[in-house]
């Protein structure tokens, strides 16, 4: 029996603002930006958009992230949804499955999605910019200091533990990190938007400094300044719109919990397993028939065990699946087609998201993948925590 949400809803306006180091505007500024950039590419008008879905970003834990009262500055009236949501990187992908289930309900016609951020300010580090967001929320007491008195605290280390847990566990090497590295920085110089456009060998890999063994200096996302926002609409609209559609043929998320608890695999085992079960049983697809990849790139970790989790490879096969290149340009499974997070910008999962319309719709220019019939587009937060996907594609059937 096919699936009935399969194909109702269409990404049809892509916004986006200069990336990296954007400074003298504010989250709010950087949103709208996004968002009438994104009403303009839809063919759409202010009036015509009746739903917004807003993701703050870090700068919604410091007081400076945009929130609910963006609907008053955008001078949007009569919306008939509204919310405001964080579920880490994959909010992007959720914001996409809320809309479309909305718009197949009758609740909406148009849903703006939008994420802005902007952590970086003249005169300071990228690690200072998230490092502030940690100072912010005070020092913890009690037992919920042990981990930071024993130097257990931010995003690093549980990643840095992960890692170090596959190669305990499956003989993963920093090599096959290195090359995940190397092919996305090699997508990044055909990105014009990208951060990072110097091609890098695998011995620069290993020559940028550590920052929590095994994790490198390029085995690091980068911090963004910037805002993305994207529409979706019915399926029937999107045909009479003017930018060819991006269908959304299936959706799932996946969320294990219970991270510290003792016999937890955490580190191996993610939610993107159930993720991407759903997603592909809502397509009536399989890894097989999936053409190009924009996942979720906090780490080069991250690529490796999502592609395990959603049935590239078998589990602990990760590292010999990436190793001959395959996800770099000319390679079997084109992955993270603009650079990713690690060299092109760090929008959460904008990211892999905006890659994903851009792919679809063929506007790729010298990166445009020679093959984008079905794409897998994944978001990931938390230590590993929190997972979505989605299956898109230029046709609907």
């Amino acid at each position: 029996m096919a699936n009935s949400l399969r194909g109702a809803g269409a990404i049809t306006g892509l916004g986006m603002t200069p990336m990296g180091r954007i400074y003298g505007k504010t989250t709010n500024e950087l949103a709208a930006d996004a968002v009438r950039a994104a009403i303009a590419d839809a063919g759409l008008t202010k009036q015509d958009v009746d739903g917004l879905l807003i993701n703050a970003g870090i700068t919604g834990f410091t007081g400076g992230g945009i929130g609910l009262g963006l609907q008053n500055y955008l001078g949007m009236e009569n919306l008939r949804l509204l919310n405001h949501m964080n579920a880490a990187g994959s909010t992007a992908a959720q914001m996409v499955q809320y809309a479309t289930l909305a718009i197949d309900a009758g609740m909406a016609n148009h849903v703006v999605c939008v994420f802005a951020d902007a952590p970086l300010a003249q005169g300071t580090s990228a690690g200072a910019a998230y490092g502030g967001a940690a100072r912010s929320s005070g020092r913890p007491k009690g037992i919920a200091g042990l981990h930071a008195a024993a130097g257990y605290f931010g995003a690093n280390t549980p990643y840095a533990l992960a890692a170090q847990r596959h190669m305990a566990l499956y003989g993963t090497t920093q090599d096959q990190l290195g090359t995940i590295a190397v092919g996305q920085r090699a997508w990044a110089t055909k990105n014009p938007l990208a951060q990072m456009r110097d091609p890098i060998t695998l011995e620069d890999y290993h020559n940028s400094r550590w920052i929590i063994e095994p994790l490198h200096l390029l085995d690091c996302c980068l911090v963004s300044n910037g805002a993305v926002a994207v529409i979706v609409s019915a399926a029937e609209k999107a045909k009479e719109m003017p930018r060819p559609p991006v269908y959304v043929l299936g959706m799932g998320q996946g969320h294990p919990g219970d991270v510290n608890r003792s016999g937890s695999e955490w580190e191996t085992e993610t939610g993107a397993k159930l993720a991407g079960e759903t997603a592909y049983r809502m397509a009536g697809l399989g890894p097989a028939d999936v053409t190009a990849c924009e996942l979720y790139d906090c780490y080069t970790y991250t690529v490796l065990v999502t592609l395990e989790d959603y049935g590239f490879c078998q589990k602990g096969e990760g590292g010999p699946f990436v190793e001959d290149g395959k996800l770099g340009p000319g390679g079997a499974l084109p992955t993270n087609t603009g650079g990713g997070e690690l060299s092109a910008y760090y929008m959460w999962g904008m990211t892999p998201l905006s890659e994903a319309i851009i792919q679809v719709r063929g506007d790729g220019g010298d990166r445009q993948v020679p093959d984008n019939s079905v794409v897998l587009c994944t978001g990931n937060g938390g230590n590993l925590s929190y997972h979505a996907a989605l299956i898109l594609s230029p046709e609907r059937n």
